[in-house]
């Protein structure tokens, strides 16, 4: 087996049968790679979502069932069960396009021992798609994403797999990046290992989600740090002097109530407007070093 598709999902039922359909829609061969879901305690229709790809699926489709974990331990399950030399990692809001697989392994091929990222094009709408074609704007400079990133099975066995303390939301891909650049391993883009990640526009109901995430993300920042001092890390998740210090100052001149203004009072179910959606995110990215403080003072 060359390649292993790794997803985990969670209450994504809505999704989930679309992104497994372009998984087994692949132009490599049937027999070349393999898709491993780990259902990690869904509480949705996942069940059924699952039974019916079971009958459609075209390759070799291993599921694992487990209580609600985290995503560290389903990514560990999900490593555990799988048989390809390569292990291609996506989430369960992203769709690949059919040349996926192939574009990988062809990378691959002349980059035996690195990691290869894909490039990922956000989307409102996994029913009106924009052109699969990359350019600047859909860069990110992460060593290793797990939308879209593959690197040798025996390599991520090597290093542990994913921290499973990180049980909270973030920098858990981020760990692993950084174990696998002190491995001295590159980070190679291939621009037609096309994947879109599903991206609606917030509503205000969101809103709330988005702060606690933020929260639980600088929690997880601080535990980051500790396992990786160094200015990488710091770099990644804002825990710099510079970046803290600015936060301050934006708390100390009332920039907070200037944006809760400019986020007004939108009805729940209403998609955000430009400029309430930005305000949501300077909320929340306040929220993000709010707790970043005070998990920095704890730790301590």
């Amino acid at each position: 087996m060359q390649a292993t598709i790794q997803l985990c999902t969670y209450n994504r039922a809505h999704l989930l049968g679309r992104v497994l359909e372009a998984c087994f829609e692949q132009t490599a061969g049937h027999d070349a790679y393999e898709v491993v879901l780990v259902n990690d305690g869904s509480t949705d229709d996942t069940p059924a979502v699952i039974e019916r790809a079971r009958a459609r699926a075209t390759c070799t489709f291993t599921v694992i069932n487990q209580e609600n974990s985290g995503l560290a331990r389903g990514r560990n399950a999900g490593i555990a069960a799988s048989t390809g030399e390569r292990i291609i990692f996506i989430d369960d809001d992203v769709l690949p396009t059919p040349a996926f697989v192939a574009e990988h392994l062809a990378t691959h091929a002349q980059h035996r021992r690195d990691v290869i990222r894909g490039a990922v094009i956000n989307t409102e709408s996994f029913d009106n798609l924009p052109p699969p074609i990359y350019s600047i704007r859909h860069y990110s400079g992460n060593f290793f994403w797990t939308s879209n990133v593959s690197v040798p099975l025996a390599t991520i066995r090597e290093i542990g797999g994913f921290n499973e303390n990180f049980s909270e939301y973030g920098w858990e891909d981020i760990d692993v990046g950084l174990r696998l650049r002190a491995l001295g391993l590159k980070s190679i883009l291939n621009k037609k290992a096309i994947a879109f990640h599903y991206k609606p526009r917030p509503k205000a109901s969101n809103l709330e989600g988005m702060i606690r995430q933020a929260r639980a993300q600088a929690r997880t920042a601080v535990q980051l740090a500790k396992l990786h001092p160094n200015w990488r890390a710091r770099l990644a998740t804002g825990n710099t002097a510079s970046q803290r210090l600015l936060h301050k100052w934006t708390n100390g001149v009332g920039m907070m109530h200037h944006f809760k203004a400019m986020y007004g009072a939108p009805k729940p179910d209403q998609p955000l407007s430009a400029r309430q959606l930005w305000a949501a995110r300077r909320m929340a990215a306040g929220a993000y070093f709010e707790e970043l403080e005070r998990a920095r003072a704890q730790d301590e």
